[in-house]
């Protein structure tokens, strides 16, 4: 069931109607209403794999309560098998088949007679980010800054919660355990914040990413044929329509799930703004760039460590970012781009003093427009790896970027995404003073004004939404 259709709209409407009007002030029912619509949600895309989705959930519940009451070897034993229990999912559903490809290809250079078949499988939508929620659970407890949960519906709800369920934020048990836990009381304010969200976030998927695929997959169907400035065009034209379809969901996320009271964190913040690459992995994906942060670049000495060891743990985290993403050498490739770039400012300007978040989104000053330029030309150049099929795809690509002549008349056909990305960066611009992901909430607009503005966005919406092929969100394969 995608956000992005009419069978989500009545299936929202249902079980928000049952929530607060039908099971108003039965808490456990609430709790029981939306386990099971996020079952029935899950199970609209291939029904059979909610049964991983059940052992994996099983295996951590019981793990989380045997880790917290054990000692010694005993808990490291419980989180390992934990991790491992839940990785080995991961692993045969998404990666063992790109390891049979490498493993047989490695027997074909060696000229051994010796061929593995792979798996005839497909991949469970959204399992690398329940996995991820699914370890951050128990390595929280395992390090006791999380009870384990006891409530199994609870907890259950913890990894299933629909609206973030296939494509995140990927949510830590200590922002939404304790959400689960309180009684809801219907907040209007909150509720009406959460439709401007899901409007915002509707508009972002359907008319900027879905628009802008349109000159994406030409460009990159048609990557020999094209000039060079077609190409630049075609591969912004990916830059912003994978950043409105993954922040489009995440808005359509957090405003569903203030619908039912609940807050989750915010996972972008103006990304290509950013003014190096490290503060625009300080804004994109947040939930997936501080769960590698937390779980793997901090305990592995993060920056305190000098020399070959940072260096090891920044290629560490961004390799492992890439795999984490797909089963493909285009997605390392996109790692090791950000974690090469990432060093190289480390080693000019040392890491740079890092400002709060909320300064950095609130002042950009004009003598960092440089700055800016270069890291989105660098990001955009890395998309290439990330959208292209293979790898040979995206060096010819490249290739054909910088070796054609730059301007062709084939230009003019991709001027109209040039226009479309121009106004919604200055949207952008406008929204970056909202904290709560509802357009225009940090300037002081008359609601006529903003109704007028919400009007011509939901116009923009439904044109979108019966003239364009519908674009399944691009993180649900992930």
């Amino acid at each position: 069931m995608l956000f992005n259709s009419l069978e989500f709209l009545i299936f929202l409407i249902v079980v928000f109607f049952l929530f607060w009007v039908a099971l108003k002030g039965r808490h456990r029912l609430q709790s029981v209403l939306l386990l099971v619509s996020s079952c029935i949600f899950y199970m609209f895309f291939i029904p059979k794999y909610i049964l991983i989705l059940f052992i994996t959930i099983l295996i951590d519940y019981f793990a989380g309560m045997k880790i917290a009451t054990s000692e010694g070897r005993k808990r490291k034993i419980y989180l390992v098998v934990s991790i491992i229990s839940t990785c080995l999912v991961l692993f045969v559903f998404k990666y063992y088949n790109f390891f049979i490809t490498n493993v047989n290809s490695v027997s074909d250079i060696m000229g051994w007679n010796y061929s593995i078949e792979a798996m005839q499988i497909i991949l469970p939508i959204g399992l690398s980010f329940h996995t991820f929620q699914s370890l951050s659970y128990v390595i929280e407890v395992y390090w006791r800054k999380q009870e384990p949960e006891k409530d199994f519906v609870i907890y259950s709800l913890y990894v299933m919660y629909f609206p973030q369920l296939v494509a995140g934020p990927i949510e830590r048990a200590g922002n939404l355990l304790h959400q689960f836990h309180t009684k809801p009381k219907f907040n209007f304010a909150l509720a009406a914040e959460g439709m401007h969200q899901i409007l915002w976030g509707m508009f972002k998927k359907l008319v900027i990413a879905d628009n802008c695929a349109v000159y994406a997959n030409y460009a990159f169907s048609h990557y020999n044929e094209l000039s060079g400035a077609s190409l630049a065009i075609g591969a912004s034209a990916f830059a912003f329509q994978i950043y409105g379809d993954f922040s489009g969901y995440s808005d359509i996320a957090l405003g569903t799930s203030k619908l039912f009271g609940v807050r989750l964190m915010r996972n972008f913040n103006l990304p290509y703004f950013a003014t190096s690459i490290p503060e625009f992995w300080r804004r994109w994906h947040i939930s997936l760039s501080t769960w590698f942060r937390d779980y793997v670049y901090i305990p592995l000495g993060g920056s305190r460590v000098g020399g070959f060891k940072f260096y090891r743990n920044v290629f560490a985290i961004f390799i492992l970012s890439g795999i984490w993403h797909g089963a493909n050498w285009t997605f390392i490739l996109w790692g090791l781009i950000h974690a090469v770039v990432y060093i190289i400012y480390y080693m000019i300007w040392g890491g740079g003093k890092k400002k709060p978040l909320a300064e950095e989104a609130e002042k950009w000053e004009i003598k960092n427009l440089f700055g800016g330029i270069i890291t989105f030309i660098v990001v955009t150049i890395a998309w290439v790896f990330f959208r292209a099929a293979d790898v040979q795809e995206a060096f010819a690509y490249l290739g054909s970027t910088f070796s054609h002549s730059f301007f062709g008349s084939d230009v003019k056909k991709f001027l109209p995404a040039a226009l479309l990305i121009l106004p919604f960066l200055v949207l952008e611009w406008f929204n970056r003073k909202s904290h709560n992901g509802v357009i225009f909430s940090g300037y002081p607009m008359k609601p006529v004004y903003r109704m007028i503005v919400e009007l011509i966005m939901a116009l923009l919406i439904v044109d979108s939404f019966y003239t364009l092929d519908h674009e399944q969100f691009i993180y649900f394969q992930f």
